[in-house]
């Protein structure tokens, strides 16, 4: 940049002189003729010295305002960068500008619009919702796959998984052989039919079971043995035990959730009948909630004595002694959507295990925004009960005896009450699920 002489700028100065000498002239003689009978407390001072104030007030900004810009801008070009701020200041105001414009434009316009735009704010954020619950799906399958030592540090993305409509987890333990068998004879399809229904319906099933204390033991091949034969397992990186139930059950909805983008997850007993034509029905109602919690709810006492069954070690956190646990869904069979066994896998290693895994479910929930859903036909007892709802219409989701907390005797029993209590074997193949 070229220095600018001193006479230069004298003359820019008496140009921007005379054009600001009118307008002031003219308003100094209003003055003078509004204040004419008043007398002026002060001196005039002569018109020369205020042209000469005027320039010298000109002159004096002007050459500071230039040797700033002159400072900066060297400085600028020595260190190599070109100021921005200019920059941001024009696109800021083209973009306050269009937002100005387009809000003045929607005012003046009709109703209708305002509706529209509205609608479309509604679109925007359900679609926003949507890639949410997206990401936090694949952050889980991330999650999951790193802490099972996978070889690909990112994982499956939520594209890559396994389209669903529900996965069933039957949970089963290493010496549950013939309930597996009662079930697979019964309400469970096998073969080339498992295969089919995953494909046809979306609905997988499998049996879900970890691994024992000393892995590729005898028990551990016994199971790769069984699941050789029938391919209806999920195994899970997690070491079996009775007082391991609430560890077991996070980690299977992580685990399915890595495999299959499913709208629901669900946990079964297995010494629990299910009419999975019914099952798949009930939870197509609720596929457009986003969080949903399904099951018969209860709120069962909370036991603070040792030696007796589902003793709660932790009982004082629930008050005072003979208090009940909060409302949660029986632990025999129970349904998650997609968000929850999300929230499952992401927050897996914070979440609390109390003695008894469906209260330890229900208590991962019960502080979020989830619609519980206690549907009682999820909790029939076994024929008579079951079977009277049957021939009335009312054909039950699952059946099981509460005083044994499944089937009582269900390897001996499962087959008498699916004959009883089935829906028919045609059932879950005429369900429309689109």
């Amino acid at each position: 940049m070229k220095a600018v002489s001193s006479e230069k700028l004298l003359q820019l100065g008496k140009k921007s002189l005379l054009g600001i000498r009118q307008p002031i002239s003219t308003i100094w003689r209003w003055h003078l003729v509004e204040n004419e009978p008043k007398k002026m407390r002060g001196k005039n001072l002569p018109g020369k010295v205020v042209i000469i104030l005027c320039i010298a007030c000109f002159l004096a900004g002007s050459l500071f305002t230039s040797r700033t810009s002159w400072n900066h801008s060297s400085k600028d070009n020595r260190d190599g960068r070109v100021p921005i701020i200019a920059n941001h200041i024009e696109k800021l105001a083209k973009v306050s500008s269009s937002d100005w414009d387009h809000k003045r434009k929607l005012a003046e316009g009709n109703p209708g619009d305002i509706m529209g735009e509205v609608t479309k704010t509604h679109q925007a954020i359900q679609s926003l919702d949507k890639t949410i619950s997206a990401l936090e799906m694949e952050l889980a399958v991330a999650r999951t796959y790193h802490k099972n030592n996978s070889p690909s540090l990112q994982g499956p993305t939520n594209h890559s998984l396994k389209k669903a409509f529900v996965v069933i987890g039957i949970n089963t333990a290493f010496s549950s052989k013939r309930r597996r068998d009662s079930i697979r004879e019964t309400w469970m399809p096998t073969g080339a039919k498992l295969k089919q229904l995953e494909k046809d319906k979306g609905i997988v099933v499998r049996f879900v079971i970890g691994h024992s204390s000393t892995p590729g033991g005898i028990l551990d091949r016994a199971i790769d043995s069984e699941d050789g034969e029938h391919k209806d397992f999920l195994r899970l990186q997690h070491v079996e035990g009775y007082h391991e139930l609430s560890t077991k059950t996070r980690t299977y909805f992580s685990t399915a959730a890595s495999i299959w983008d499913a709208d629901f997850y669900m946990k079964v007993d297995d010494d629990v009948h299910v009419n999975l034509g019914m099952l798949v029905s009930k939870l197509a109602k609720y596929r457009s909630k986003p969080r949903v919690y399904i099951g018969c709810m209860k709120s069962g006492p909370v036991l603070s004595h040792k030696g007796v069954k589902y003793h709660e070690p932790e009982f004082w956190k629930f008050g005072e002694e003979g208090n009940k646990y909060f409302r949660h869904a029986t632990g025999q069979i129970y349904a998650i959507s997609k968000d929850l066994a999300a929230y499952i896998s992401i927050n897996l290693p914070i979440l609390h295990r109390y003695a008894n895994e469906d209260v330890s479910l229900g208590s991962w929930l019960i502080g979020l925004e989830v619609e519980h859903v206690d549907d009682r036909s999820m909790c029939c007892g076994t024929p008579p009960d079951c079977e009277w709802k049957a021939q009335a219409g009312n054909v039950c989701v699952a059946s099981f005896d509460w005083s044994c907390s499944g089937i009582c005797k269900s390897v001996d029993r499962m087959k008498d009450v699916h004959n009883s209590c089935g829906e028919g074997d045609r059932a879950v193949w005429n369900v429309d699920l689109n």
